[in-house]
Parts: C-alpha cells; structure tokens; sequence
C-alpha cells in the first residue's frame, strides 16, 4: 500500500492509566517498580476491552490534575481541540466540515477531518479541559460524523484517491471517537461502525490487486478491526485479529510478529529482520517511519487485547522486545531518530529528528507491564535513558496524558538507566550503519541491488536523491542539528559524506531505484566500536561509479575513496561536510581562523586539517584542495513536501567543505579522516601522527582493496581479490612480515587487544558484504599465533605460518563472523 505515515499513537481509555488503569507491582515475575499503567483486570467482555481503549484515549477518570505535567497534557488535549472546534462548520449548507478541507480530490482530507472530530471529543472525554462533558460539544462531533456518513465516508459511497485514508486513517481516527464518544451516539453508533466495517472488514485485508496489507499497514488494519469489533460485540473478529497477527496463508508468511528471515514463507520480505533492520513498501529501510509505527500501534493493541479471551498468544511474541533493543535503539541519537532510516517523514515538518522518537517510547511504556520480568527490566532501563538523555524534547512536556502517567510513574521508582550507548552496529538487511561513542554517534547510508536509494512517493520527500549515496551524518551535543529545518534547507547535492554528480535532478526523480551492485556492508568486531564499512557506489541516473570506504575506529571515521570514474558527468564532488553552524562558529584550515561570515567561499591547496567549531576537527592524510562554503539558505518545506509541506520560507546558516574531483573524472580518489569533538589542538596532533607507528596509516586505496592501520587495528575492504602488508604495528604484525589476504569480495576487522601476560590476544573479524559468496577466504599472515576460539560459522586452519579462515559467505546475509588467537 503506498499510505501515509500517522501518529496516532495512543490516547488515553476509560478504565485507568497506570493508577487509573492499575498497577502491576503484584503481578508475578515484575518488580515492584514496573507498576506501571496496563489493564487494571482481565477482560472477559468486549466492553471491558472498549474501556480499556478509552483509558488510552483520555488518560482515564483518575488524573491528577494537580500534577504539572498531566495538567500540560491536559492542556494540549484542550488546545488541540478549542482551535479546530472554533473553525467547524455547522451550517445546513456546508460543503465541507472544515472549509480547508474542501477538496475531494485528497483523501488526506477525509482523514484529516475525522482526526479533527476526534480531537474534538477526547477532549469532551478528557477531565479537566474546558470542553469536558459539554453535550453541545458532543452534540457537534455527532452532527459531524453524521454528515460525514451522508455525504463523504460509508457504503455506496466512491471512495478516491489514496486507499490507505479509507481502510487505516479514517477509519482509526473515527473508531477511537466511537470509543469516547459511544454512550452520546446511542443508536447511531451503528451506522459509525458500519462504516468502518465497510471500508476494513478484515485485519486479513485483501486489495483489488491481490496485495496483502503487510508491516505497519497490516497492524494499523488489524487495531481498527478490533476496535470495531470490541465495539461491536464481535468476539468473532476479534479472534480474526488475535491470529493475523501471527499467520496468513498457514505458512508463517507476512506475520506481522516472525522476524522475515525466519518465516518459513519469504512472504513480501517487509518487516523486522533479526539484525534489527525494518523494511516496508518492498525494500525501503524505515525503522523511523513505519517501524516505529508498528511498535507503536501494535504496543496499544496488546494492550487491549491482553488477559482477554482474544489475547496473543503466539510464541513469536518475544521478538517485539527484540525490536527495541536492537532496530530502536541503536538508531537513536539522544532522541534524534537516525534520518537514513526515517524514509520519506524528514520531508514532513511535524516529524522532524525527536519527534519521531516519542512513539517509540509511548510503545515501550506500553510494553513494560506485561513483559516478562527480565524484558521488563531491560525495556525500563532503556526509557530511563531516552527521558533523560534528550534534553532539546522534553518527552513528558509533549506526549499524551496516559503516557504522562506512565513515564513519571517509572520514573517515580527510580530506575537505574541504562546509561549512554556505546556500540557499532550494522544492518546488513537495509545498508546501514550506525556508530556509538561518548559524546557523538555516526550513520553511514548506502544502498544496493538489495535495498532502494530513497522513497518519494504522495509528492514527498521529493529532494532525496542522494539520501543513500554514501550520506554520513554527525549527531553531536547539538541535539536540534537535524531539527529545525534541516531538510528543507541543505543542499540536496551536497549531502555529508556522499559522492556525487552534480547534475540537477527533477523532483522525486530515480526514487524507489535499486542498482546491481551488491557490494555493501562491513564487518564488525563485537563488544567494541570497530568496524569497516564499504559501498560499491553506482548512482542512480550517472554513469558515476566509486568505491566508497568508512573505518569507523573507535573517535575516529577514516573516509576513503578511489575508482571515482563519471565520463559523462559536468563535475563529481566528494562532500566533506555540509553543517548548521552558528553564529560566529570558527573554521579554521590548518591552524588559520578563516574568519568566515554569510557568503564567504574559499579554496585551498595542500590542506592537511581543517576544524569547525563544535563539530569536529577533519584530516587529510595525503593533503587535499578543499573547497569551503558559508551560506544562509532560505528554503520552504512545500519544495520538499507539497502533501504537507507550507510556503512559508526558513532560513538556516550552513557551513559546507566539499573535494571537487572535476567534470568526466577518471580513477580520481579521496581521503580524510572526521574526528567528532576534537579540539583544534587535537585535531592538529592527529594530522602530524599520520604515516608514523603511532599515527593513521593508509594500506591500501584502489580497486583491489581498501585498508589502513590505527594503533592496535587494522580493517580493510576487500572489492576482489588482494592482499594488504601490515606495517610494523599494525594489528601486532611481527615488522614487515605480516600481511591480510582475501580471496575475493570481504571486509575484515584485525584487531590485537593490549598486552596479556606478555601475550597480544589478536582477533579477526570477517563478512561477506556481497551477501552472494558461496565462500569467503581470508589469510592471516602473521606467524606466532594460535587459535583460542572461532565462532560457528567460520573454518580455521593451519596455513604456512599462519591461519586461514573460510566462512560461508551466502549462509551469513552480511553478518560477520570471528576467530581469536594468542
């Protein structure tokens, strides 16, 4: 289904919201801190359940109105619905309910207008808002629903535009106004869930072109189906719903629960993947968009469903914890969702980097008090650590009632947080990485024969172009970079980190484009922050091809690139950095403050470093002629976004640093080191260690291979069979005699930990980026070693004076594997 994304989350219910709705401190297996909002009895009858649904509507009857933060929810709730009750139409004559709703060309309306009328009656539901139990109030969202039934949504009538309005927007925005609002409708609370029944009469919801509804359509379908039904008195559906969660064509295909590369049917292949990837519409990357999503929706829907006759009872259940450890987590920056994985939402205003994190942890909250205590306990010590460590959104100042109640209940118990992440992570299922550090994180966006370059579908996100082509974004201490107008103002052609043509691309041009290359991906050496990275870059609409490299070693991300071969390209540039900087931000090119101001450019020979203050200190090994920016921009998100997007301009101050490699280039290359945090001083020290013992040492950079060496470390690239000599220190090479050989397409991470009882414990890391070999060869060319440990999936044998490792590249889809010697 090509849909809209929503946040329609989870508002509150009728029964009780965490001391409302109960607490759970006496459930067997929770800690006593886990008494979190959840269902406050088992539910035996379908009004129960629709009592429980209200409670996430409204936050429940017992709100304390007296504490700041539920009294701010509440006030939200009664803002949201003043202003859009002032503006609705009641007159006999009214084409519309709204008069900017008007259009019936734009499905988008018709959602638009049924949230509006939900807002409108949570409010009424809602104790403490202005509207709170007003009948003429309630009497206006009737009178609305009812013209709607008549003139726009309900059998007989031609629905237009974009299906996924009819069968999950509309549809959830009016079933949670049902809930609310049911005992005011009486009997015409029949004709509302008839409609509904219409539009979506099966979570197992087949389209005219046999498509079934998969991911996050297939649990948004599924939660307005059991809505319905509970409002219904449809235990049968309900039971419809319990097992689409689970199976469609008794194969394990398209469950919503099994992570897709262990179904026993390949189904669409959308979904969560055990590595933490999430795929939708066939092959986008889309954590931060329909996954969170997913969590989010399916969170509230367990919650109704649970300790019922109609709970889930499937075994593959566990894996949803799974998917906030490992596909949320990681890709979270101090509350600023990784962008890479966002798809086309960073081209909407209202979902801009922390705002789309909140749905995260409204589902996590929601997960808590049924999880087994263990979960239970991982999952609070990771909303613990969200709360707190995003200090540009203020999660309790902007989520709902319930969820207010929720958090500041866990957090009331004093749960221990999980503590800064610290880790590197790959996601060889959609060609991502992310990289953890004290003070920073690192994304790396590619894309393959595997997964699409970016999604502009419903005129959105329709400067993307580039989103995938080696994009490498920063997330520092300035927690709102990527806020705050960030999308709409960058230069789409000159992403950081990405290689590219500089011809101009018509909007939404080459979207949804996979390439043949099949060479992406890395290794990664587990329990540090080691890893090497690569992409075989062919750009969508060019005849650019680049091999693209990033060795992300601990502070510092080594960016190589070679084979930068464009014959018919005007210009090709290589893009260092293209940052929002503030006022009076100094930039200093090897030690020279450069003083620069609004339209200020330069050009210079031989940099050997570059800094910007409060981002990062940048290091060319073999020197570079760098290229330097500053400029305002002055944008309006409707260029990127004409669905949603508004004319009004923005302007934001950018700073931008760029290797021009010239029009039709042939074999031309690139290298530079970012050192995120550094002071000039240290990134000055960085420079002047390069080529030495103790400093960066550049390997190898051509076709063959990629590869450099940093203190104890070495990590290479292999495109094709090659072979890399390890200087003296390197990786505890013995001199001159160690060498890294690979038969063929791999990444390797050579790592030797400090001294151990006169010993250097040396392991290897090792994938199949290709994710196609049947084999994957690499030899360890370093005499005096012996084998302590290997894992499962990889041969180690004697070769000469050193070891020979043999993995099985096909079984392992992009993941790596390790040996350890002494």
């Amino acid at each position: 289904m090509e849909n809209d994304l929503t946040n329609e989350g989870s508002g509150p219910s009728r029964r009780t919201v965490l001391l409302g709705m109960g607490t759970l401190a006496g459930m067997a297996g929770l800690a006593p801190y886990l008494a979190l909002p959840a269902r406050a009895l088992p539910a035996s009858s379908t009004t129960e359940l629709v009592e429980r649904w209200a409670a996430l509507q409204t936050g429940g009857p017992g709100l304390d109105l007296a504490d700041a933060h539920v009294a701010a929810a509440v006030r939200r709730v009664d803002r949201a619905a003043t202003t859009v009750l002032a503006t609705l139409d009641r007159s006999a004559g009214r084409t519309a309910l709204w008069a900017d709703l008007a259009d019936r060309t734009r499905s988008t309306n018709v959602t638009t207008t049924f949230k509006r009328l939900r807002s409108i009656a949570v409010a009424w539901a809602t104790p403490g808002t202005s509207v709170t139990g007003d009948a003429a109030v309630a009497d206006a969202v009737a009178d609305g629903l009812d013209w709607m039934h008549t003139n726009i949504y309900g059998p007989g009538l031609a629905r237009f535009d974009n299906d996924w309005d009819w069968e999950i927007g509309s549809a959830s925005a009016l079933a949670d106004t049902l809930v609310v609002l049911r005992e005011h409708l009486g009997a015409d609370l029949a004709r509302s869930t008839a409609a509904i029944h219409h539009y979506t009469p099966d979570p197992n919801l087949w389209r005219a072109d046999r498509q079934i509804a998969t991911g996050a359509n297939r649990v948004w379908i599924a939660t307005v189906v059991a809505v319905r039904a509970a409002l219904d008195g449809d235990g049968d559906a309900l039971l419809r719903v319990r097992d689409a969660l689970s199976d469609v064509d008794g194969g394990g295909a398209n469950s919503v629960l099994a992570f897709v590369d262990d179904a026993a049917a390949a189904g669409t292949g959308e979904g969560f993947f055990r590595d933490g990837s999430f795929l939708q519409h066939w092959k986008h990357p889309y954590n931060g968009g329909y996954g969170k999503e997913l969590l989010g929706t399916l969170s509230s829907l367990l919650h109704l469903l649970g300790d019922s006759p109609w709970q889930v009872t499937d075994p593959a259940l566990d894996n949803v914890y799974a998917w906030v450890t490992d596909a949320f987590d990681p890709l979270m920056a101090r509350g600023d969702m990784v962008a890479s994985v966002c798809g086309r939402e960073i081209a909407r205003s209202s979902k801009q980097g922390h705002a789309s994190t909140q749905t995260v942890v409204e589902g996590t909250l929601r997960l808590i008090p049924s999880a087994p205590a263990a979960q239970a306990a991982t999952l609070t010590a990771l909303v613990a650590q969200w709360i707190a460590e995003d200090t540009y959104r203020d999660f309790l100042a902007g989520t709902t009632p319930a969820s207010v109640v929720a958090a500041k209940a866990l957090l009331a118990a004093g749960p221990a947080p999980r503590g800064p992440l610290v880790a590197h992570r790959q996601y060889p299922a959609m060609d991502k990485v992310v990289h953890h550090r004290p003070g920073f994180a690192v994304s790396v966006s590619a894309y393959s024969a595997r997964v699409y370059n970016y999604e502009s579908i419903q005129n959105e996100n329709l400067h993307g172009w580039h989103l995938s082509d080696g994009m490498l974004l920063l997330y520092t201490d300035d927690l709102g970079h990527y806020s705050e107008d960030y999308w709409p103002t960058v230069d789409p052609y000159r992403l950081p980190g990405t290689t590219v043509d500089t011809a101009r691309r018509a909007d939404g041009e080459g979207h949804r484009a996979t390439n043949d290359a099949t060479w992406v991906g890395g290794a990664a050496l587990p329990g540090s922050t080691l890893g090497s990275y690569g992409q075989d870059l062919r750009a969508q609409g060019s005849d650019l091809r680049a091999l693209k490299s990033w060795f992300l070693l601990d502070d510092a991300v080594v960016c190589l690139g070679s084979g930068v071969t464009a014959p018919s390209a005007a210009g090709v540039e290589t893009v260092v950095e293209n940052r929002k900087v503030r006022d009076g931000a100094a930039f200093v090119v090897d030690g020279v403050d450069q003083h620069v101001t609004p339209g200020w450019s330069g050009v210079a020979d031989g940099v050997r470093w570059c800094h910007l203050a409060g981002t990062a200190g940048y290091v060319f090994p073999d020197g570079a002629r760098l290229h330097a920016l500053r400029e305002d921009r002055t944008h309006t998100w409707r260029e990127i976004n004409v669905k949603y997007g508004t004319d009004t301009p923005v302007t934001r101050p950018y700073l931008t640093a760029w290797l021009d490699h010239g029009a039709a280039p042939a074999d031309a290359g690139y290298a530079y080191v970012l050192l995120p945090g550094a002071s000039p001083a240290a990134t000055r020290a960085f420079s002047e260690a390069c080529g030495t013992t103790a400093g960066l040492r550049v390997l190898g950079r051509d076709e063959a291979v990629h590869a450099v060496a940093l203190g104890g470390t070495v990590a290479a690239n292999f495109w094709g069979a090659g072979r890399v000599a390890l200087v003296e220190g390197a990786a505890g090479a013995p001199g001159d005699s160690g060498a890294l050989a690979a038969d063929g397409a791999a990444s390797v991470v050579l790592h030797a930990d400090p001294a151990v009882r006169g010993q250097r414990p040396t392991r290897v890391a090792l994938s199949d980026p290709t994710q196609a070999r049947a084999q994957v060869v690499v030899d360890l060319e370093v005499p005096g070693l012996t084998l302590a440990a290997a894992d499962a999936g990889v041969t180690v044998t004697r070769r000469g004076a050193g070891w020979r490792l043999v993995a099985d590249g096909a079984a392992l889809r992009g993941a790596t594997v390790t040996a350890s010697f002494v």
